[in-house]
């Protein structure tokens, strides 16, 4: 090739990468990150589609939290801003590529969480993905042993009427009969929410058939022990102009959380066919220990902090309250210690879609 050739592909490549999307140049990048080796990593178009909605998911995700962490004083407020260049990119990376195989889309509500939290260690933000109610249902699925050809959840309140017929030696299938609002014969009276059950259905073979029952206490017992009050209801520190100013009654969407509560059971109770464990699948129980053991508490408290409707989408989807009604988002354990440090300046980057940009 002489001078010539190379300048005019030295334009051509510069030109292509110009027009490409952050989306498209964040989907280049996952894959170099993953493997050196070319041709070692080949992903249909429907997993690179992912991949790309995982970089739109996180660029909402990271305006979102810097948004919030610039609304915060001083006292309060991360020094670290929720941007691009402050994370771990290289983690993500082999992260988004194994939940993208799974088929997790993070566009669809439900499905999957991207939470930053701080790593001590790199002095960066981690990524920790979490698996929505949807999120769990598809693992199951996928890789679960002998799985319900339909699974049935429900809710159940104090003027319904409901009769379980658990197994015994007279009743070969169990099952249940179960109307709504019965005893006001109203379905849109309904009561107070007194507890609910999963019914796991085998149409083929219904000897198999699984009723578990849950009451109110074994429904509220699984309320992590800093449930945002948005979620479950109660009362939420009052936020204004980024200060504290009393306590806030939430309603919060209990009944939605309960029915959500009780489907994670439901799917988490199906065993795993060891036939079907694949290094994918290796690689996301050991992401969900890895997630669990570091930001547990974390994510707990930082779930506590906000409402969380944008960040954490998998615990209701409604429009954000008002901002002067909730702190900014960030890990609490940065939130909760006052910093001494002046308002960090926060670098902007010119990209396509403006802002604080991926830079890739």
């Amino acid at each position: 090739m002489n001078k010539e050739e190379e300048k005019t592909a030295l334009t051509t490549n510069v030109s292509e990468k110009k027009s490409l999307t952050p989306s498209e140049r964040f989907l280049g990048m996952v894959l170099k990150n993953f493997g050196s080796v070319p041709g070692e990593l080949k992903l249909a178009p429907f997993h690179q589609k992912l991949i790309q909605n995982y970089f739109i998911k996180m660029d909402m995700v990271l305006k979102t939290a810097e948004a919030k962490r610039l609304t915060k004083s001083e006292q309060y407020r991360e020094a670290l801003a929720y941007t691009w260049d402050n994370i771990d990119r290289e983690k993500m990376s082999i992260d988004v590529v194994i939940f993208a195989t799974l088929g997790i889309d993070p566009m669809q509500p439900n499905q999957i969480n991207l939470i930053p939290y701080k790593n001590a260690s790199t002095g960066k933000y981690d990524i920790n993905f979490m698996l929505g109610y949807r999120g769990i249902e598809l693992k199951a699925t996928k890789y679960g042993l002998d799985v319900p050809d339909d699974v049935i959840i429900e809710v159940v309140y104090s003027n319904d009427e409901f009769r379980p017929f658990k197994k015994n030696d007279k009743t070969r299938v169990e099952t249940y009969s179960f109307e709504i609002g019965k005893k006001t014969e109203n379905p849109f009276d309904r009561g107070e929410v007194v507890g609910g059950f999963y019914y796991m259905n085998y149409f083929d073979a219904p000897e198999k058939n699984k009723l578990r029952l849950f009451s109110l206490a074994d429904i509220t017992k699984r309320i992590p022990k800093n449930a945002s009050a948005e979620f479950w209801g109660g009362e939420k520190d009052n936020w204004k102009d980024g200060k504290k100013s009393g306590k806030l009654k939430v309603e919060g969407w209990f009944e939605e959380m309960v029915f959500k509560t009780i489907s994670r059971a439901a799917y988490n109770s199906i065993t795993i066919d060891s036939q079907k464990i694949d290094d994918n699948y290796v690689k996301l129980i050991q992401l969900e220990v890895d997630g669990k053991k570091t930001t547990e508490e974390k994510i707990d408290d930082h779930v506590n902090e906000n409402t969380g409707s944008v960040i954490f989408d998998d615990h209701i989807e409604v429009e954000e309250p008002a901002a002067e009604q909730q702190p900014a988002t960030g890990p609490a354990s940065e939130v909760k210690k006052p910093v001494a440090e002046a308002k960090p300046k926060v670098e902007k980057k010119k990209t396509e879609g403006g802002g604080n940009g991926p830079g890739f």
